[in-house]
């Protein structure tokens, strides 16, 4: 299996319900580093998985709407608890959604998987990973 990852960043703002989460139910800030692989079992006729400045730009564009802001306050995530799980899977089926539409350099239909990992620190990490078809 052949992957390709790209990192980058978003900074955002968060607050979870339930006891579980002791003093991280105050609002409080996050910085997490993304790092989103896409995995083929072959490489193209160009010896790539996937172009990687295309992924970093699709990339980009997934985490732009998650920079900088508040989480409890986007809509769509009203009611849910915005945990860094939460959050892989969000920005996995973002990224899904192009791979699918050839928005990565090659035919979504000869890649395999995605997986995203996000780093919540230099001791803590999760990731979601899933077939594309």
């Amino acid at each position: 299996m052949y992957a390709v990852e790209v990192r980058d960043h978003i900074m955002i703002a968060h607050s979870f319900k339930g006891a579980v989460f002791g003093p991280a139910q105050a609002l409080h800030g996050a910085t997490f580093v993304v790092d989103a692989a896409v995995l083929a079992d072959t490489l193209d006729e160009n010896g790539i998985v996937i172009d990687i400045g295309l992924a970093h730009e699709v990339l980009k564009s997934v985490l732009g709407p998650l920079t900088y802001k508040n989480l409890d306050t986007i809509p769509e995530f009203a009611g849910r608890n915005t945990t860094t799980e939460f959050l892989t899977r969000h920005i996995h089926d973002r990224l899904a959604e192009a791979a699918r539409s050839n928005k990565l350099g090659r035919d979504g239909k000869e890649l395999k998987a995605i997986r995203v990992t996000i780093s919540e620190s230099h001791v803590a990490r999760a990731w979601y990973e899933a077939p594309l078809w």
